[in-house]
């Protein structure tokens, strides 16, 4: 085959697996339009050359592959967005050659306005213009009408002609997105299908950051980030489907459009919605001291089965409950008198976030079971974790490879350290440092609260107490404003979510209660935030 034929290759199909190839080795769509442009002139520069080419597509990833050579090589430039100077010139030139099967109008098409095209436009567009066949043969191919073809010649050729005095401001415009950053949470089973792990670049931030605004059309989305309509509808896919193929950050809507699918508050929005609850801080770390004092005796009543109980340590364990009895008044509020319309939105997995503003409230809870395990029938580990107390373990963590908790389970009742072996001691020492267990003589015994896990679940009952009466004003108070928030800020169809609206508008608190007590001296923080503190088992023989 003559070299000159080579443009007639110049399909959907190639143009997309060409896009694809720098699409995976560069950094981010700005490199890949760069690279990809590079490519092209390169083909087309081979076009016009003398010589054969024995095999067409072997000889065009030949060439892909030597001009991302040079590329790695930094021989662009990562501010220059397509090919300049010489490029213009040289493809000028070949729209004025009587050989060559083109016009100005195809070449500024293909290489500078036809990546914007959604799909469909594009499609038609290189058939008609590079492949060269009619309307009616485009029909044909794609199984439609030769009106429909010649309507989207039309659009897609308007779009293009009220374009052509803004295209050297356009396209010589670099892609470099804004930081933009957020902070999201997950609540529920993320083994269902957590879409954060479908979420790694600044791009798809930009993208799910627009479809929040209003939603937008791939093609909307591409003019505004001036990025080829190919990459954004690749991302969308991403985005829409997630890590499960059901639940994604953006949800495609009948008209074609996308729109946010989950609870993402910008800014103002969130620290509005944080002020409207830090308001209540004195108050509420208030009630809180004095009903931890009244309580005292009956936090240490409860039937723990270490040898030694600690308040300290009853306290962190219960401090998650206690510091979210207030925001759990509030949702009852919103339930109760504004939200009650409302159908619970209901999935084994959710999240829910807000535009990073340099807090991040990092609180959770974690927790992990095993069976027939260290001489009992059932354990349950848990674990919070706040500014001030580092995790222990994470959600899935394998109870039966951890041999320090093993150690924890089996000094319940005390355990002879003369019975342990060389590594077992080891091991102890270890589990001792982190706040498992402690000494007392020869014996070791488990520091962390454990208790039969027939009584679990009464575990917090003395601390959900705080939610009967303590704060029936301020939470109507604070539901009120929360929902007129909640409904300014939410798309309609995410109102089912709204419990986690006000999960992100009461993220203050924790923090603020847990420094209210230890300025009062109700809690005592482990040195370098990692000790028992915040970490409990229950167990069942």
């Amino acid at each position: 085959m003559k070299k000159q034929d080579l443009l007639n290759y110049f399909d959907d199909t190639l143009l997309d697996k060409l896009f694809g190839f720098c699409y995976a080795r560069t950094n981010d769509s700005h490199e890949a339009e760069e690279l990809c442009s590079d490519i092209i002139f390169a083909l087309v520069k081979a076009s016009k050359s003398e010589g054969e080419i024995e095999s067409v597509y072997p000889f065009i990833w030949k060439v892909a592959r030597n001009v991302y050579a040079d590329f790695s090589n930094n021989r662009r430039k990562h501010t220059e967005k397509v090919y300049e100077g010489d490029s213009e010139e040289f493809l000028l030139k070949l729209a004025d050659d009587d050989t060559a099967d083109v016009t100005e109008e195809l070449l500024h098409t293909v290489y500078k306005r036809i990546a914007f095209l959604t799909k469909a436009y594009r499609e038609v567009m290189i058939l008609f213009y590079i492949d060269g066949l009619s309307t009616a043969e485009i029909a044909k191919l794609q199984n439609t009408s030769e009106g429909a073809v010649r309507q989207r010649l039309f659009s897609a050729r308007e779009k293009i002609k009220s374009e052509v005095e803004e295209m050297s401001d356009t396209y010589n415009r670099p892609v470099a997105l804004e930081k933009i950053d957020f902070v999201i949470w997950g609540t529920g089973d993320p083994s269902w299908g957590d879409p954060r792990n479908a979420h790694t670049r600044m791009f798809s931030n930009h993208i799910i950051w627009l479809c929040h605004k209003k939603p937008m059309s791939a093609s909307e989305i591409a003019e505004e980030l001036n990025v080829p309509t190919l990459y954004v509808e690749e991302e969308l896919e991403i985005l829409t489907k997630g890590a499960n193929g059901e639940y994604g950050f953006l949800r495609r809507l009948e008209n074609g459009k996308y729109a946010i699918n989950f609870i993402l508050l910008d800014k103002d929005v969130f620290e509005k919605a944080n002020s409207i609850y830090t308001e209540q801080l004195p108050k509420i770390c208030d009630i809180i001291s004095k009903y931890i004092e009244e309580h005292k005796a009956e936090y240490l009543a409860f039937p723990y089965l270490n040898k030694n109980i600690d308040l300290n340590l009853i306290f962190w364990q219960q401090i998650s409950s206690i510091a979210d009895s207030f925001a759990t008044c509030v949702k009852d509020s919103l339930q109760k008198n504004h939200f009650s319309d409302i159908a619970v939105t209901e999935r084994q997995f959710s999240i829910f976030g807000y535009v990073d503003n340099g807090k991040y409230y990092g609180n959770g809870w974690d927790g992990i079971g095993a069976r027939n395990i260290c001489g009992f029938s059932d354990v349950r580990f848990d674990n919070i974790y706040i500014t001030r107390i580092q995790k222990h373990f994470d959600c899935g963590h394998n109870i039966s490879t951890d041999p320090l908790l093993q150690l924890a389970l089996r000094a319940i009742d005390g355990l002879d350290i003369s019975s342990l072996s060389d590594g077992e001691k080891e091991h102890a020492a270890k589990a001792v440092e982190c706040g498992y267990l402690y000494r007392d003589g020869d014996m070791l015994y488990t520091k962390i609260l454990a208790c039969a896990l027939s009584d679990r679940s009464k575990l917090f009952d003395i601390s959900n107490s705080l939610q009967n009466g303590y704060f029936d004003e301020d939470s109507k108070m604070v539901a009120e404003k929360i929902a007129s928030l909640i409904k300014k800020s939410v798309p309609n169809y995410l109102l089912g979510e709204w419990r986690l609206a006000n999960s992100l508008a009461g993220m203050p608190v924790l923090d603020a209660v847990v420094e209210c007590l230890i300025e009062k001296g109700v809690l005592t923080p482990p040195e370098n935030g990692i000790g028992a503190e915040g970490c409990w088992m229950s167990v069942e023989k």
